[in-house]
């Protein structure tokens, strides 16, 4: 199974970048599927213009990240909170691509701040629906992320493993269930 983490700050040295570098790490060691992540900042979209409805249909720089796009089965959105809701940046990647019937997406928020972006699930839930995706409802919104991971994405609140444990564990089932013929035996 294509799993794609889609870390969507675009700020450099992002504490949220940390999460999705920690589940990557961790998914690459638990399962035999192929995860990645697809970092916002590596990707000059321009404002939507077009849909990118094909990978031949994508402009030619593009064409890299629409074959990860269109390939992938699952998608795990990371996050911070802006204005209470997630960052343009994530919505712009996502729109550049038609819906993503059937496919799994977890939702993962981080701040600094003790709330970890909690407004901003209720938000990605909604834009989920509109991709016609199916969102995981065990959501992992980790507050105090610069407590939590340091700079390469490794834990460093021991205490905080089981709430990633339980996001994982409910997230690859809703992949693995909607895709049982991309799962590796």
């Amino acid at each position: 199974m294509n799993i794609e983490i889609i870390s969507g700050s675009p700020r450099e040295n992002s504490v949220t970048h940390r999460v999705a570098l920690f589940l990557k790490k961790l998914l690459n060691e638990k399962t035999a599927h192929t995860v990645n992540i697809i970092d916002v900042k590596e990707w000059d979209l321009p404002l939507l213009q077009n849909v990118f409805v094909s990978v031949d249909a994508t402009p030619e720089e593009f064409k890299p990240l629409s074959k990860r796009m269109f390939d992938a089965h699952a998608f795990i959105l990371v996050t911070p909170e802006y204005n209470g809701s997630y960052t343009p940046a994530m919505k712009n990647v996502l729109d550049h691509y038609p819906k993503q019937s059937h496919k799994a997406f977890g939702i993962v928020t981080a701040s600094p701040g003790v709330m970890g972006g909690i407004r901003a699930t209720q938000q990605m839930q909604l834009l989920i629906n509109a991709l016609f995706g199916i969102a995981s409802p065990h959501m992992l919104v980790v507050g105090g992320v610069d407590k939590k991971f340091d700079e390469d994405g490794n834990l460093l609140d021991e205490a905080y493993q089981k709430n990633v444990d339980v996001f994982v564990r409910e997230f690859l089932w809703l992949a693995e269930s909607l895709h049982p013929e991309s799962v590796l035996n």
